[in-house]
C-alpha cells in the first residue's frame, strides 16, 4: 500500500477538475488503489472521506472512501455511485482536504446540500448496493461525488462569499 498525495487547490486545479473514470474491472490492482486510499484517509488529520480525483492517481477511478467514525473502523467504499433521489435542503459549514490556506489551515464555508439522499453504487468488489443516507453521511457523500465530477465545494459560493474564501486560501 501507499499513501497518495492529496491534491491542493489552486495549485492542482487541473487535476482536481478531472472526472472519475467508470470502474469496470475490480481486479487486484483496483483493490490496491482502494487500500491505499483508505491508508491515505486514515493517516490524514481530520479526514472523513476522499475521492480518487482528489488524489494523485493516474486515470482516477470513480471511487470514494469514507470513514468518519471515531475509531476509524467503519470503512465505506462507493464505486460508480450516483444519487437517484434527494430530499430537503439545508445549509452547513463544509471543509475539504484539498482546500486549505497557504499555511495549511482548513478553510470552511456554508454550503447548501440535500438533507437526505438515495444512491446506487457498487462496493469495492463490484456488488451492487443501494443506500439511503441522511445527515452528515448524506452531506459527505454529496461532497465526494462532486469531487468525482470535477467540482469543489467552493464552486457553490458566489460573490462576496467566494471572495472571502479565496482570500483565506491565499493567506
Amino acid at each position: 500500500m501507499a499513501i497518495f498525495k492529496i491534491l491542493q487547490y489552486p495549485q492542482d486545479l487541473a487535476m482536481l477538475r478531472r472526472v472519475g473514470v467508470e470502474v469496470k474491472e475490480f481486479d487486484d490492482s483496483f483493490q490496491q488503489i482502494i487500500d491505499s486510499m483508505f491508508e491515505t484517509l486514515y493517516t490524514a488529520k481530520n479526514c472523513a472521506a476522499l475521492a480518487a480525483t482528489q488524489l494523485d492517481i493516474p486515470n482516477a477511478p470513480f471511487v470514494t472512501v469514507i470513514d468518519f467514525s471515531t475509531e476509524k473502523d467503519q470503512p465505506l467504499c462507493l464505486v460508480n455511485a450516483k444519487i437517484i433521489s434527494s430530499d430537503g435542503y439545508g445549509d452547513m459549514k463544509e471543509g475539504c482536504m484539498s482546500v486549505n490556506s497557504r499555511k495549511g489551515r482548513s478553510v470552511a464555508a456554508v454550503v447548501q446540500r440535500a438533507n437526505s439522499i438515495k444512491l446506487e453504487a457498487q462496493d469495492r468488489y463490484g456488488r451492487k448496493i443501494e443506500l439511503t443516507e441522511d445527515g452528515f453521511m448524506a452531506r459527505c457523500i454529496q461532497h465526494e461525488l462532486d469531487h468525482l465530477h470535477g467540482k469543489l465545494y467552493i464552486d457553490y459560493l458566489q460573490g462576496l462569499r467566494r471572495k472571502m474564501i479565496d482570500r483565506k486560501i491565499s493567506s
